[in-house]
Formats: C-alpha cells, sequence, structure tokens
C-alpha cells in the first residue's frame, strides 16, 4: 500500500467548485432590490455551514443567530429580539476561534446595526419596509436611467437607428458614453448570473456607428422663455438639449476654446476622438442652442446673466488641480496633469520628446497623462502610487492599457519632495516606499516602509491627484458652498437665489460622464417645472417581439484593442469595436429581465420622463 497518494479532484469536488462559482457570480451581481433582513438570514446561514464545529461560539452561535433571523422573518419576533440579535452577534464577533467566525459575527452586526429600522419594520409590520427599485436590474444601475433592454433588443434586430433613439430620450450623448462609459450598469446585469454579464458599452458604441439613416427629435412649440447654461461640459450640455426639446431658447457659455468640458479637456483622442465628440455635440447644437465660447461667467456676470434670462444652470465642473504640498512643488517641470490635457485639448500639446516623465496618482486622469506622454515622445514614463495597483482608482482596462504602452507603474510608493538642479528645474523625485496596512476610509492605507528614501530621476513631473471646483466668485456672492462644491435644494435649485439652479461636476465634486449626463437631465425637467411648464420627454418606439430563446451558457464578447507597438505612434482610437456576428451574438444573451423579470411584474418600461 503506497504511503502518500497524488491529489486528484474527485467528481463531488469538481461539482462543489462548480457551485462555488455558480455563488460567486450571483453574488458578483450587485442586487439594487434587497429584502436587508433576508440577505442578512441568507448570509448568517450561508456562514454556518463553513463552520468546522470546533468553537462554541462559532458552531451554537451561528444556528442560534439564523433561528433569530427566522423569526423575524416568519412573524415570531418581538422588540426584545433585535437587542438579543445585536448580542449573540457581538457574542460571536469577539469569541470565535478564527475567521469563520469572527468575520460571520461583524458582518451580522453590521447588519442589525445598519438596517435596524428594516428589522422593526418586519416586526411592527409584518412586511419588508425596504424601498425596492420599480425597474430591471441594469436600468436602476444606470444613473441616466437607459432603457438598456429595450435598446439591445433592437440592435438584435438590426434597428440601430431606433436604439440610438431609444437611448437618446434619456442620453443625448451615445456616441461618446459608447466609448469611454464607465458602465455601472453590466453591475447588476443577471447575465453574470448565468455567464459573464453583458457587453453593454459595446452594443452602444455598435448601434451609433451603424445607424442606417440621420433623424432628428421632436421639439415641443417655442415657450418665449429664456435660459442661460454656464459650462459646456458633458452636464451643461445635456441641459440645454432638453431644454430645447422643450420649447425653451437656450444658450450655452463656456470659458475655453470648444464645448465639451473634461470629454474634450481630459479624456485623449485615443479614448474619445476629437471628431466624434465635435459631431454628436454640433447635432445637439442643432436643436437651436446657441453658444457663447471663450466667455468666463464670475460672480458679476452671473448676476447679469440671472436678470437676463428667466433661468440659470451653473455647471462649471471640476477643472482646478489639486496640489501635493511638497517641496519645490512650484519648480519649472512640475505641471498639473490637468492643464497638460487641457493643452492636448486645445491641440497644444507639450514637446516631451526624449524626457523621462513621473505621473504621480492612480486614477485615469494620471492614466490618460502617462499614455499621452508616450504618444508625445517621452523615453520613459513612470506612475507613482503610493498604494497598491489593486487599489487604484482607474479602470481595469486604463491600467492594463498603459502598462502594455510601456508606462512602469511604482506602488506602494508615496513622494516626499521634488528634487531640482543646479538650474532650478526638477531632476527627481524623492520618494519613500510604503507598506499596506489596515483599512482606513473604505481602502487598506499605507504608511512607510523600513526602506531608505531614494530620488526617481526624471525631467517632468504631473501631477494628478485629483481636480478642484472654482467656486470662489460664487462663493464671493452668497452662494453656500462646502469643500469647494455648490450647495443645492433636492431639486437642484441654488437656496436663496431665485432661478438660478446647478449641477455636475461643481455640486457633486467630480464624478462619471454618466452622472454629469444624469445631473444635466434632471436639471432640465427641474427648471421646466420652474418655468411653469410640464412637458415630457417621450419616444414611441416598437421594439421587436420577444421571444423567450432560453438560457445556455455563452461567452461574452469583448472589445480588442490595436497592437501596443502600433497605437503608441498615433492618436486613433485603441478600441475596436464589435463585429456584426459579435454584435448580433451578444445583444441575443440578453435575458430580457423587462419581459420575464421584475420590470414586468413591477409595469414595465419607462416611455417618457
Amino acid at each position: 500500500m503506497a504511503r502518500l497518494h497524488v491529489m486528484e479532484r474527485s467528481h463531488a469536488q469538481a461539482v462543489m467548485d462548480d457551485l462555488h462559482d455558480a455563488l460567486g457570480r450571483r453574488l458578483a451581481v450587485s442586487s439594487l432590490a434587497p429584502c436587508p433582513v433576508e440577505f442578512a438570514a441568507a448570509l448568517v446561514n450561508l456562514c454556518a455551514t463553513q463552520s468546522c464545529g470546533k468553537c462554541t461560539p462559532c458552531r451554537v452561535g451561528l444556528k442560534a443567530l439564523s433561528g433569530l433571523l427566522e423569526d423575524v422573518l416568519e412573524n415570531r419576533a418581538e422588540d426584545s429580539t433585535l437587542d438579543l440579535i445585536e448580542r449573540t452577534a457581538e457574542t460571536i464577533f469577539l469569541s470565535s476561534d478564527c475567521a469563520i467566525g469572527y468575520e460571520a459575527g461583524s458582518m451580522a452586526l453590521m447588519a442589525i446595526r445598519g438596517f435596524r429600522d428594516d428589522f422593526e419594520h418586519h416586526i411592527h409590520k409584518h412586511s419588508c419596509g425596504f424601498d425596492r427599485a420599480e425597474l430591471v436590474p441594469c436600468v436602476s444601475g444606470c444613473p441616466a436611467g437607459v432603457d438598456i433592454p429595450g435598446y439591445i433588443s433592437l440592435v438584435e434586430a438590426g434597428r440601430y437607428t431606433d436604439a440610438v433613439r431609444v437611448i437618446r430620450k434619456d442620453n443625448p450623448l451615445p456616441v461618446i458614453c459608447g466609448l469611454v462609459c464607465e458602465h455601472p450598469c453590466e453591475m447588476h446585469c443577471r447575465r453574470g448570473m448565468v455567464d459573464d454579464p453583458m457587453n453593454i458599452l459595446a452594443l452602444k458604441r455598435y448601434a451609433t456607428e451603424h445607424m442606417e439613416r440621420e433623424y432628428r427629435p421632436w421639439i415641443a412649440e417655442e415657450t418665449g422663455k429664456r435660459v442661460a447654461i454656464i459650462g459646456g461640459g458633458p452636464a451643461g450640455i445635456c441641459c440645454a438639449y432638453y431644454l430645447a426639446l422643450m420649447g425653451h431658447k437656450v444658450k450655452v457659455f463656456e470659458a475655453r476654446k470648444h464645448l465639451g468640458g473634461m470629454l474634450r479637456y481630459g479624456i485623449p483622442s485615443y479614448r474619445l476622438p476629437r471628431e466624434r465628440l465635435q459631431e454628436e455635440i454640433d447635432w445637439i447644437l442643432d436643436c437651436g442652442i446657441d453658444v457663447e465660447l471663450e466667455r468666463c461667467v464670475d460672480g458679476p456676470g452671473l448676476e447679469r446673466l440671472r436678470g437676463e434670462y428667466d433661468a440659470v444652470y451653473l455647471a462649471i465642473g471640476a477643472h482646478n488641480d489639486k496640489k501635493l504640498g511638497l517641496e519645490n512643488e512650484g519648480a519649472p517641470g512640475v505641471e498639473s496633469a490637468v492643464r497638460m490635457l487641457r493643452a492636448i485639448g486645445d491641440e497644444e500639446p507639450p514637446d516631451l520628446t526624449g524626457q523621462r516623465v513621473v505621473v504621480i496618482g492612480g486614477g485615469n486622469v494620471a492614466m490618460d497623462v502617462a499614455r499621452s506622454s508616450v504618444r508625445l515622445g517621452a523615453e520613459k514614463v513612470s506612475i507613482v502610487y503610493r498604494r497598491r495597483t489593486a487599489d487604484m482608482t482607474a479602470q481595469d482596462a486604463e491600467i492594463a492599457g498603459a502598462q502594455a504602452e510601456g508606462c512602469e507603474v511604482l506602488e506602494l510608493t508615496a513622494p516626499m519632495g521634488i528634487e531640482v538642479g543646479e538650474d532650478g528645474r526638477v531632476h527627481g523625485v524623492r520618494v519613500q516606499p510604503q507598506i499596506i496596512g489596515g483599512p482606513r476610509r473604505g481602502r487598506p492605507a499605507p504608511r512607510a516602509a523600513d526602506e531608505p528614501e531614494h530620488v526617481i530621476e526624471c525631467d517632468r513631473v504631473f501631477v494628478a491627484i485629483g481636480q478642484d471646483i472654482d467656486s470662489a466668485p460664487f462663493e464671493a456672492m452668497g452662494i453656500a458652498c462646502k469643500w469647494g462644491q455648490i450647495q443645492t435644494a433636492a431639486d437642484g435649485s441654488v437656496p436663496g437665489f431665485d432661478g438660478l439652479f446647478s449641477g455636475g461636476d461643481c455640486q457633486t465634486g467630480p464624478a462619471t460622464v454618466i452622472r454629469a449626463i444624469n445631473a444635466g437631465k434632471v436639471a432640465a425637467a427641474n427648471i421646466d417645472h420652474y418655468l411653469g411648464f410640464d412637458h415630457k420627454v417621450s419616444l414611441e418606439v416598437e421594439l421587436p417581439p420577444v421571444k423567450f430563446k432560453g438560457k445556455r451558457p455563452c461567452g461574452r464578447c469583448e472589445l480588442g484593442e490595436r497592437e501596443a507597438g502600433e497605437r503608441i505612434h498615433d492618436w486613433t482610437l485603441v478600441e475596436q469595436g464589435l463585429t456584426e456576428q459579435e454584435a448580433k451574438q451578444e445583444a441575443s444573451r440578453c435575458l430580457r429581465c423587462d419581459h420575464f423579470g421584475l420590470g414586468a411584474f413591477r409595469g414595465g418600461r419607462i416611455t417618457q420622463w
């Protein structure tokens, strides 16, 4: 008989692995409408199945806790039960021998303390008090509320113009979003429970690139009302578009040479081609919107516009750069990432030929600056980030793209100062190696490692640690601001200033394109109401008949990219779109939750707002 045996994967283990994968996919699909009490009970039951049984708090405590949660769900609990649940969870957390027990107790504590009102609602009303979303998950996950299943069905049917029309009902920038949207909708896609979430972003792009015909939107009769939009970024453009559809006369005041805001001055052409951006903006302007470029509006200017127009929408974005506060930060050669991208947007790029570049930061702006530096001739590009690569706020695709194009990512490296030469210019960045530690504000926080500081030699430093809002002129005239962000009421109006509304990055802080679009849409509806109207933005497009196609697993079609060695020499779009075969197959994967799931049960799609 053999002393030892080679480990083999048994049939039972293979089945268990498949069950674990299925559970992981289900948990990865972020639900927007669970009952917190039911979810907490299911979580505790799952944790109980993992107990080894060695220690009493875990073996006995989790079963007891599961029973108490079941009492709440089955209407057998009293108010005192909630205190008992909290004490039991705390005991499990404090006295279990291993992570299985104390993490389970910790999660149960988080649930009972974070959702106590929902637990109380179950006890007193014998029902869930959670405000469940009435839309299908992907639509609920889209800040703009785009009818995603609707336009995907039209893509599958080959009706691309109608698909774009459906998108523009809620999002007038489908071309732009098909290229650069962060697609939060995909986090909630139930197709992820079967295999992989739908590639919603790619299907939107395919529809915009294959429209069969051009069309113009329906515009309401003129109202005689005039609205001024301060800022030509995505929030301002979208607000102007919907107000124009409602019949109002709109004029956009933009401080720079071109419209687009951070779409033009923050996203390089290899991600968002300038000609496609301008085409979409021109399509919107053709709805009768006036524009005045290179018109900077300060406090007195805002007061004048308030007197001349019936309403004003303040959407100035967040275009100021943040400082590191390091020694010699003002030395020649140390520059703002925002200003560098702004120069590229105005077609006045810096010449970095043969230079060694250090980019400080870990967001999308840092990746854009690093990849742009490569295209501007930099000899070497290093991205310095004080946390781990896994903690970067940039999209994974952006990080991978930068690395593929030759950018070096120096993680766990904190900048401590700028080194200058005899000529006063930067010649290096002094950095301190870091070691990762416990969480702070939701992310593992770094601290100085027991290693000496060293200098990364360079000729240019770009600081990309975030953007600030130039709200000081408006704060001086009495507009309430907090941390530079303009404070508004729930409807976007600015308290104390009749007819003045604000939204976008200047109100929320730097956010995503799709959130700025949502801000413009909301502002348009509320400004229309303020002006005394109740216009509806609607669309009548007959969708293809729904056929149950089954739920057979099928892989997700991904976008390809041009070869890195080729693309670093130009500013042409990096990502390649889907082929017709890929688009049709990808669209056919949609489970049509609007018909077979929650959407149909709760009232179906929203045809107007």
